[in-house]
């Protein structure tokens, strides 16, 4: 297993050596964008984890509204795709890059040949280090293209510019300005998972079987992959402060698809590996607490006011934002901070 994952270290790397240049040349302006002639779009963004699927709905929400008559294709990796993106009524194809493309060498040969063949009117790479999202813009036979990065003498002064999210929207607006449109200083989209009333209603049922319905409630995400997991001893002494501070709250878990808890299950718990339907109960939430992970996006964009918590992974970069969210450095706060933090959040919610 070390060997494999060193060897794929190694064959990204030399990927991102070999096409970090392609597009360099394509960044100039020429002419301009009419928005009303810009049908056909293809985003790319060939990463498969949940997080960084919701982490492009704010690009795609100004794709849409930039240019109101089109239609978006996607260029992602692995199923989740048509799940988080089911409501979005603007969205055409998704594109499938295999996983293991010399494993299914037919299915990888097909999808640069559809790319190829169709005829998009703008193709946009969303991260600039992806060797395959900077090959497809430029394998692509559209009129305007994005490589996803901005020219070297071009830096972007905003405040929030680091975070994933965002940052792609920024240089799509900066882009767009050297066609003739206007450089937009409105405040990003939120991340969005777009469920509908019917999806709502159903959490709320699935929720009130879990909780006491005249209660408000915290819902805690206990687990996160890797080191960005906190311990069984960590979570203790937090879920217990959780408890006394809020008594007369509902404190509930949301279980990963591991099944597993780092609190021994002591708190009524929901299991369910539909993306949907979790996004359905947080959307009912008074509070959303968990360290930074697909699921913590996920409350994010299901409206659900979120504490993230962070360790290892950027904070600028992957805070949650927006709904009275916050994110919170676990490195140099403490249980008292988070407790505080949480109050804050239920107080602009009442």
């Amino acid at each position: 297993m070390a060997n494999l994952k060193r060897v794929n270290e190694v064959r990204r790397s030399l990927m991102r050596s070999l096409t970090k240049n392609i597009g360099n040349a394509n960044t100039r302006k020429s002419g301009l964008i009419d928005t009303s002639k810009v049908k056909k779009v293809l985003i790319c963004r060939p990463n498969g984890r949940l997080g960084n699927l919701l982490l492009i709905t704010p690009l795609i929400q100004e794709v849409s509204q930039t240019f109101p008559n089109c239609t978006i294709d996607l260029f992602v990796k692995g199923t989740l795709a048509p799940i988080v993106f089911e409501k979005y009524d603007n969205i055409d194809k998704i594109i499938d890059l295999p996983k293991k493309p010399f494993k299914e060498l037919i299915k990888y040969i097909k999808v640069w040949t559809l790319i190829r063949r169709q005829n998009y009117d703008l193709v946009l790479n969303v991260d600039q280090n992806s060797s395959s999202g900077r090959l497809a813009v430029k394998f692509s036979t559209a009129k305007y293209k994005f490589f996803g990065d901005l020219p070297e003498n071009v830096q972007l002064d905003f405040n929030d510019y680091d975070h994933i999210a965002k940052y792609p929207v920024y240089n799509f607006r900066y882009f767009l300005s050297q066609f003739g449109l206007e450089d937009k200083k409105g405040p990003i989209a939120l991340l969005d998972l777009k469920l509908s009333e019917a999806e709502k209603i159903n959490g709320k049922k699935i929720l009130n079987d879990i909780i006491d319905p005249n209660k408000k409630t915290i819902a805690i995400f206990t687990f996160a992959t890797g080191e960005k997991c906190y311990c069984v001893s960590w979570w203790a002494d937090f879920y217990t402060a959780l408890k006394n501070e809020f008594s007369d709250y509902n404190i509930f878990e949301v279980l990963p698809v591991e099944n597993v808890s780092q609190i021994n299950f002591e708190a009524p718990s929901f299991y369910s590996k539909d993306v949907r339907e979790i996004g359905s109960v947080l959307s009912n939430v008074d509070v959303f607490v968990g360290a930074d992970s697909g699921i913590m996006h996920l409350a994010s964009a299901s409206k659900a006011p979120t504490a993230g918590l962070f360790s290892v992974s950027s904070l600028k970069k992957y805070q949650p934002y927006g709904n009275g969210s916050i994110g919170l450095d676990t490195n140099v706060l403490g249980v008292p901070d988070f407790i505080k933090a949480i109050k804050s959040i239920l107080d602009k919610k009442n």
